[in-house]
């Protein structure tokens, strides 16, 4: 994966750049992300490690994406297969996203609770989160019935585990050391 990363960063990091200059972050994100999705294809994924010139598999990937990238994109592509990148779209995309949620001050928590949290425990939590990391959170949900209860915050490298699961866990840590 870190290999993956280092591939994946200058194409990144020069679609960002070229974004933040066209004024368009959001629309290259949507159009990083689809371009991900088709490259995570099954069907996709023998033509990216076959022997296709590099040539006809920009042609036909492009095809395949249709109205969905740009032309600025699509010269992405026409780049990124010469050079035999195509499998790294993923990688691009992801970190492409955390450029963009960098650069507008964003990021994603994910918060994983015992049951499900009202909208209001749901804006508790997101504005306990924005104090503590000083930027705009966006929360994604979900349930896991073996927490017990309490819940997991994971927000880039910032892990609060406050299940009762969790909180079982090191006591036990602690009665065995």
């Amino acid at each position: 994966m870190a290999e993956l990363t280092t591939i994946a960063r200058p194409y990144a990091k020069a679609a960002f750049d070229f974004a933040i200059e066209n004024n368009a972050v959001d629309s290259w994100a949507e159009m990083l992300n689809f371009t991900a999705l088709v490259s995570e294809n099954e069907s996709m994924k023998p033509l990216l490690a076959g022997g296709l010139a590099s040539g006809k598999l920009a042609a036909l990937f492009i095809s395949v994406c249709g109205e969905q990238i740009n032309t600025q994109g699509q010269n992405l592509i026409k780049v990124m297969a010469e050079n035999g990148r195509l499998e790294v779209l993923t990688a691009v995309s992801e970190l492409f996203t955390g450029y963009r949620n960098e650069w507008a001050k964003e990021v994603e928590a994910s918060v994983v609770s015992a049951i499900e949290l009202s909208s209001e425990q749901q804006q508790q939590v997101s504005v306990s989160l924005e104090k503590r990391l000083a930027r705009k959170v966006k929360l994604n949900c979900s349930t896991d019935a073996t927490l017990i209860a309490g819940m997991i915050i994971r927000a880039g490298d910032l892990v609060i585990d406050g299940s009762v699961s969790g909180q079982l866990a090191r006591l036990s840590d602690k009665l065995q050391s």
